[in-house]
């Protein structure tokens, strides 16, 4: 496993050195696609309130989480090792709960406090996204706020999301996917990991050029409490004309022994369904955001996407 550089950059002080963090953000999606954020106004101990929470809900018996079930429609709701990656053909080993403002949240019964606690999360969230979109507007030539309002989950046609993901303890499966190969279909990822739960592998820079990076070298990043793991997703990727680089990533079981439990956060930008895209450069035809996700959603999963129908 080759080691790469991840920019680390502070968001300390965002409004007197925006124009300083503009670059330093642009530079790091320009040529990795991944960058880790500190200074980002989460504390450590909100970010775990917000894990143990995840936990507390994971911990239920099967019949208790599917209470809050998928709906393939709008994919919100529980599901487990459901998710099939092209890249393996096989499923990914992890359970997840998928949640959006407006979406089905577990009972206060059965997960004291899980809904007050995650809504102050994605706000959280929303604010930190807001200040990196509003710095790629500008480097993309748009006005400040154009990928803040087109990223706004206060309306309701935006389909950003929060992902509560678990993956359980992995026994005899050496070096095998616990997720596949991937890039993001959205515009931009925030990933939380937690101390020592490692098994991230990211493929960044233009080098990641093969099929799902077969044949890429990909790097373990370590998982840390605390710094927020950002990748461009293939969205803004075709929304800053491909300048913005999306770029592979991967969950790999461990090479000797047991893989333990692997809990991650992720919120994932992903725009607003009536929302116009097109780069400045108009590289690419000007389309909503609902038909190009339900048409990058059936690409990926082979599959008739019907979130944004």
């Amino acid at each position: 496993m080759a080691e790469r550089l991840v920019p680390v950059i502070s968001l300390k002080d965002f409004s007197s050195r925006k124009d300083e963090i503009r670059q330093l953000l642009v530079d790091a999606a320009e040529s990795a696609g991944f960058f880790t954020l500190i200074d980002h106004g989460i504390s450590v101990a909100e970010i775990e309130e917000q894990f143990a929470i995840s936990k507390s809900f994971f911990d239920l018996p099967a019949e208790t989480k599917a209470k809050t079930a998928h709906d393939i429609k709008t994919n919100n709701g529980w599901e487990y090792k459901a998710q099939l990656r092209p890249s393996t053909g096989t499923y990914d080993q992890k359970e997840s709960l998928w949640l959006m403002r407006n979406s089905q949240w577990p009972s206060e019964d059965d997960v004291p406090g899980f809904k007050d606690t995650t809504e102050r999360f994605m706000s959280k969230c929303a604010a930190i996204s807001n200040q990196v979109l509003s710095c790629f507007s500008v480097a993309l030539g748009f006005d400040e706020d154009f990928l803040v309002e087109a990223n706004n989950p206060t309306n309701p046609d935006c389909m950003t999301q929060l992902r509560l993901i678990h993956y359980p303890p992995a026994e005899n499966a050496a070096g095998t996917w616990r997720a596949g190969t991937h890039t993001d279909i959205g515009c931009l990822t925030l990933l939380f990991q937690r101390d020592g739960e490692d098994g991230l592998e990211i493929c960044p820079g233009r080098e990641s050029f093969t099929s799902f990076g077969m044949g890429d070298t990909f790097t373990p990043l370590p998982a840390v409490t605390g710094p927020i793991v950002v990748n461009i997703g293939d969205m803004l990727m075709a929304w800053s004309d491909d300048r913005l680089k999306s770029n592979f990533h991967r969950v790999r079981a461990k090479d000797v022994g047991q893989s333990p439990s692997r809990y991650s956060i992720a919120y994932f930008n992903q725009s607003r369904k009536d929302y116009i895209m097109q780069g400045p450069l108009k590289k690419y035809p000007a389309v909503s955001v609902g038909e190009w996700f339900a048409e990058s959603v059936a690409r990926n999963f082979n599959r008739q996407a019907t979130m944004a129908a």
